[in-house]
């Protein structure tokens, strides 16, 4: 490190925090803890083993009692069925001393879910979905047939009516019996079938009920012997916090625990800074693996709610470094009576988020800031990821006033971004209807039936060609048992009872951009929905690239540490003066 201070002074995107003693403490997660681990995702990604199950892992920047850095990384539960993994923080103590029981139990376990599986896959629920399906097509085929021969009913007793009344009504009433009678041995013909497919059906549905029953009976018996094993687990697992306090998952949380606790990356982590007296500066969880509904590859995540969260007041205490988090101001570029405008910096909320670890924002920021600033609110929004031009009102007058020049379209924004790749056309307009999926929240989808209009205009402003992207590059000393350094055999999971603690230089080039080819653009957004500039640049009926470092949608996380867009430019008439605004704050990448 080029200086002590360089870490504690990286912007913060999120922070770790818990309360103790009726304090709140703090460990950020910072721009230079995510550029590490984003090298150390890159080196997950040249080796398969880790790629084989989806899970957390993480990285702890570190300061020794003599002032040197270290890094610190580590994984969630198991890697490929090991705890001890050679390159690695090892599991929470404690562990060991209920090895046995797990091994038993997890076997014991696999045995219950192999029974689930093969009672999920008796050949009787095939054979009754085979036999419903046939007997259904059946049915639809009859009642085709039986419409047809009402409709035909129908028609001939309307013609029986018109043909055979007077002198002739007992032969009409002879006749219309003739057609009583078809329609009742239709009726016949309909039971007759379902009688038959019950009978076929329902020795077959007792079979699969008691199956069920059986597999209810099953993950019912798993459930206990789960929870068996984890209460066996959190009163031997022991954390540590940086008071040197020690206690069991089972004291700290007396009401339970879900399974897994004690396994997280960012508790692992934090007891061996606690155990190791290392001063932890900066930390940053992140999912490899096959993603799923709840996780993506790539992507940072903060401490998890039921696991971690619960844990975090006990874990920080007695880090000092927690009472010097200071709360960074937000560049204002304009500021009168009535309203303030400022440059959001990248990794900043624009407003407050609904749980308590994610409070920090523009917004909450400028309340603590600003005389009278509970009054404050934001006139518009900007996503998390994206730098620039913030508007904000001082009261609700005028808050109004400008909202309805963003309804009505009176406000003029630009927004400067770099594509991650070669944009062949110069200009154009893109109207793609956006819709946000409730079922894969924060997207957003180009959707014709439910989406709402979305307009944007660009301008192409110059093409890069073999564009440098370098973040930063540093020399970190970095313990054996924490190396960053990856082979795709020499880092395959091994067993170490014994690694080793001395510690070697590593050169550690945080971020070497490939060669390629980017074009910066100017977005003119007519609209402003959610990630409308984002998923118009991605999408293949809009432009087809996406913004770089845009990996929501598309872009490699390799390709950068942050999202290339920016709102460069704002005017609007000011509610109150009655003259043109006009705000520009220069582009940062």
């Amino acid at each position: 490190m080029e200086s002590n201070d360089q870490i504690n002074n990286s912007p913060a995107t999120y922070y770790y925090q818990g309360y103790s003693d009726g304090k709140l403490l703090k460990l950020p997660r910072t721009l230079e803890a995510e550029a590490i681990a984003i090298r150390l995702m890159q080196q997950l990604g040249t080796n398969p083993i880790y790629s084989r199950e989806g899970k957390m892992y993480g990285i702890l920047l570190v300061k020794l009692p003599n002032g040197e850095k270290r890094i610190l990384k580590a994984f969630s539960g198991l890697l490929n069925g090991c705890s001890l993994v050679e390159g690695w923080v090892p599991s929470i103590p404690g562990r060991e001393q209920v090895v046995l029981e797990e091994t038993r139990t997890l076997a014991e376990l696999e045995v219950i879910k192999q029974e689930i599986i093969q009672l999920k896959q008796l050949a009787q629920r095939k054979e009754y979905k085979t036999i419903a399906l046939q007997f259904e097509q059946a049915l639809q085929d009859m009642s085709k047939r039986h419409q047809v021969n009402k409709q035909q009913r129908q028609e001939k007793r309307q013609l029986l009516y018109k043909t055979l009344m007077g002198q002739e009504l007992n032969q009409l009433n002879i006749e219309l019996e003739k057609l009583n009678e078809s329609s009742r041995r239709d009726g016949i013909e309909r039971k007759i079938l379902k009688q038959q497919q019950d009978q076929v059906l329902q020795p077959l549905q007792m079979v699969i009920n008691r199956a069920d029953i059986q597999i209810r009976e099953l993950k019912q018996q798993r459930k206990q012997i789960s929870r068996k094993l984890q209460a066996q687990m959190h009163a031997a697992y022991s954390i540590m916090n940086f008071l040197g306090n020690s206690s069991t998952l089972q004291q700290l949380m007396p009401q339970g625990l879900p399974t897994g606790t004690g396994d997280c990356c960012a508790v692992k982590l934090l007891h061996y800074a606690a155990t190791n007296n290392l001063q932890p500066l900066a930390i940053a969880e992140f999912w490899w693996g096959e993603s799923n509904q709840d996780k993506i590859q790539g992507e940072f995540y903060g401490a998890c709610i039921e696991r971690c969260q619960p844990l975090m007041g006990f874990l920080l205490s007695g880090l000092q470094s927690n009472s010097q988090v200071r709360r960074r101001e937000v560049p204002i570029i304009y500021e009168d009576e009535w309203l303030i405008a400022v440059n959001k910096p990248a990794g900043l909320l624009s407003v407050p988020g609904r749980y308590h670890y994610n409070q920090d924002s523009v917004l909450s920021r400028l309340i603590n800031l600003c005389p009278n600033g509970e009054n404050i609110t934001a006139v518009h929004r900007l996503d998390m990821d994206t730098s620039g031009i913030l508007l904000l009102a001082k009261d609700q007058e005028t808050h109004g006033l400008l909202s309805k020049q963003f309804e009505q379209r009176l406000v003029k924004k630009v927004y400067e971004a770099v594509l991650s790749g070669n944009l062949l056309k110069n200009k154009g307009t893109i109207e793609l209807p956006l819709w946000g999926n409730p079922e894969h929240r924060p997207y957003q989808e180009v959707n014709y039936k439910y989406g709402k209009s979305c307009i944007t205009k660009f301008q192409v402003l110059n093409k890069e060609e073999n564009r440098s992207i370098s973040i930063c590059q540093k020399h970190l000393v970095v313990g054996a048992s924490c190396s960053l350094d990856v082979d795709n055999e020499q880092d395959a999971p091994n067993i170490n009872q014994d690694s080793e603690q001395d510690a070697r230089t590593t050169n550690l080039n945080i971020w070497d951009a490939p060669e390629d080819n980017y074009t910066r653009i100017e977005f003119m957004p007519l609209t402003g929905r959610t990630h409308q500039l984002r998923v118009h640049a991605a999408d293949a009926k809009g432009l087809g690239i996406p913004i770089l470092g845009d990996k929501f949608y598309g872009c490699e996380f390799r390709k950068a540490t942050r999202l290339h867009l920016h709102a460069r430019e704002l005017t609007f008439e000011h509610p109150h003066l009655r003259e043109m605004i006009y705000l520009k704050a220069e582009t940062p990448f």
